[in-house]
C-alpha cells in the first residue's frame, strides 16, 4: 500500500476560522501534490467550541498512512486533542499534536507536507513558525 503525504488537521473554536486557515494554507502551498488538509472547527452544534467527534473525523479523513499533524488554536481545542491522543483509538496511529502558531504553523505544515516532508519535518516546520519575525 502506498503512503501519501502527511495529513494536516486544523482545530479551531470557530468553523469559519478553521476553514479559512485551511484554504489559505492550501493556496499558499501552490502546485504539486497537495497534502490533505481538514478543518475541525466549532462545536457539535455549529457554534463556537470544540468537538472531539469533528476532530477525530477530520483526522481519519486526511490519514494516508504517513501520520497526521494536528494544530489547535488555543485552550480547550488543545485539551480536546490531548484527551483524544491519551485515550487512543479515536485518532489514527501516527497522529500528533503540533505546538505551533495556528496560522503561520498551518501554512508551514501544509507546505512541508505538500512537498513530501515526513511527520517530523512537518512538525519542525510548523514549530519553527514561532520564530517568524514581523519587524
Amino acid at each position: 500500500m502506498s503512503r501519501g503525504p502527511v495529513g494536516v488537521v486544523l482545530v479551531s473554536h470557530s468553523a469559519a476560522v478553521a476553514l479559512s486557515v485551511a484554504d489559505l494554507a492550501r493556496g499558499l502551498a501552490g502546485g504539486g501534490a497537495a497534502a490533505e488538509v481538514a478543518a475541525a472547527g466549532g462545536g457539535p452544534d455549529g457554534g463556537l467550541g470544540t468537538s472531539a467527534e469533528l476532530i477525530a473525523e477530520a483526522a481519519r479523513a486526511v490519514d494516508r498512512g504517513a501520520g497526521v499533524a494536528v494544530l489547535a488554536d488555543l485552550g480547550s481545542a488543545v485539551l480536546t486533542v490531548k484527551a483524544l491522543l491519551e485515550e487512543g483509538g479515536e485518532l489514527p496511529e501516527g497522529a500528533r499534536l503540533v505546538d505551533a502558531p495556528f496560522v503561520e504553523g498551518a501554512i508551514a505544515a501544509v507546505v512541508t507536507a505538500s512537498s513530501g516532508g515526513d511527520l517530523d519535518a512537518v512538525e519542525a516546520a510548523a514549530s519553527e513558525a514561532y520564530a517568524y519575525r514581523k519587524v
